[in-house]
């Protein structure tokens, strides 16, 4: 049931992409066929190149440091301390929230009028006057890369803590026998025993990056203009213009872009492994 629809949709991409299409005010869709014009028009359009730059920072930004920051967290939550369950829970409720309420509660932290950020620092003292946190679309863009790496850490902190765990203690002690400190078990026992968790939250993080949405249409609708759109929120503009087929061959490129992605993931997991 499942690969026929997905079977289905990816006909339906293919097909809408090649095509103008035009909703009938009987209902239904009407279908022109216009071959690959609908790519030429989606790479010549102005937005995307700077919709494809903020698509790349967004998916470096976020797997990298929340890879990065992930990592450390696992190493702390795999130790041995008072208050580690309850650590562990609290590290992983933002993964259990979804997307758009956090992306909203977010918003309301760093709105400039009533904003919770401005009305602590005020509070303490810190500041004497309430701060513009979204000045410019630079700042923006910041704010979504932001909230996108504190959604993210969590399911990185336990994919790499599982890791961790399935670690036989018995490396450790022979590396400690033999000498090594703290960064050289690090790096000639723990990483390359972790490849294989690093390596699938990196597939799962890009794949997310490429297609995120809902914390890029929360925060900001992808404004102003164009400046802090990513893929998938410029698609769906399109869509609401009724740029049908311009929409759907953004999304066929965007799928393009995420299977070489993930291809050439696994693919380098593979090679390091041999």
């Amino acid at each position: 049931g499942f690969a026929l629809f997905y079977v289905r949709s990816l006909y339906q991409t293919v097909q809408f992409s090649l095509n103008d299409l035009t909703v009938l005010p009987a209902g239904g869709y009407e279908l022109d066929f216009v071959g690959l014009q609908n790519f030429i028009d989606a790479v010549k359009a102005p937005a995307f190149g700077p919709v494809m730059v903020n698509t790349i920072i967004w998916v470096i930004s976020v797997v990298g440091l929340s890879t990065l920051i992930g990592f450390i967290m696992a190493m702390v939550l795999n130790q041995d301390f008072r208050g580690r369950k309850i650590a562990r829970s609290i590290v992983v409720f933002p993964w259990a929230t979804s997307l758009v309420i956090q992306a909203s509660i977010w918003n309301y932290i760093i709105k400039f009028e009533y904003g919770n950020l401005n009305n602590v620092l005020l509070n303490l003292g810190i500041i004497k006057e309430a701060i513009n946190w979204r000045a410019t679309y630079q700042i923006e863009f910041m704010w979504e890369c932001g909230v996108g790496i504190f959604v993210t850490i969590p399911f990185v902190t336990f994919c790499v803590l599982s890791g961790l765990q399935s670690i036989d203690a018995a490396y450790y002690e022979a590396a400690t026998v033999d000498g090594a400190n703290f960064w050289q078990r690090l790096w000639h026992v723990t990483l390359p025993m972790m490849r294989g968790a690093i390596m699938i939250n990196l597939v799962f993080g890009v794949t997310y990056g490429l297609k995120v949405f809902d914390i890029v249409y929360v925060l900001t609708n992808g404004g102003p203009g164009h400046a802090t759109e990513v893929m998938t929120t410029y698609s769906f503009q399109l869509y609401g213009a009724g740029s049908y087929g311009l929409a759907t061959a953004f999304n066929a490129i965007l799928l393009v872009i995420t299977m070489v992605a993930g291809i050439c993931l696994l693919y380098t997991s593979d090679a390091a492994d041999d």
